[in-house]
């Protein structure tokens, strides 16, 4: 068996991840997926202030503003002091939002599910295997670039 050559991987799971995403993406809300990943965000670990937002998204500071206006116009997300600092607030998901996320994870889960339909037991149980590795992956910080 030859070795895995680190980037091939890389290029390949690039690939496979990209068509699952633009399979999955009608589910949602009609939210597009930045959207959806913000309030996603704010759901899992709000509430939250903008820069932490945009911080964690791995996005500028306007593109989170943004999202923010635009979810906050939807009902999905409020605004509420922070009362160490008035000057400052928090953004917290609704109960709408919460429950938009919800949907969305749910319809996500079922298109996924179809996709991994055809895999062989033994297939599946390597997918699982590697989820803990992608996971961790995907959470680690971002590394910086150039330019």
């Amino acid at each position: 068996m030859a070795p895995l050559d680190s980037t091939e991987v890389a290029g390949r799971l690039a690939v496979a991840v990209g068509r699952i995403n633009r399979r999955i993406r009608p589910a949602g809300d009609g939210l597009s997926q930045g959207l959806l990943s913000a309030l996603s965000t704010i759901v899992r670990k709000g509430p939250l202030r903008p820069g932490d937002l945009a911080r964690i998204e791995i996005v500028a500071a306007p593109s989170a503003t943004r999202a923010i206006a635009e979810l906050e116009t939807r009902g999905l997300v409020a605004r509420q002091a922070d009362p160490a600092d008035g000057r400052s607030f928090f953004i917290e998901a609704t109960d709408a939002g919460a429950e938009a996320v919800q949907r969305a994870r749910s319809q996500r889960a079922v298109l996924v599910g179809e996709l991994l339909a055809g895999l062989s037991a033994d297939e599946l149980a390597k997918l699982a295997a590697a989820l803990d590795a992608l996971e961790a992956a995907a959470a680690a910080p971002a590394a910086p670039t150039a330019g």
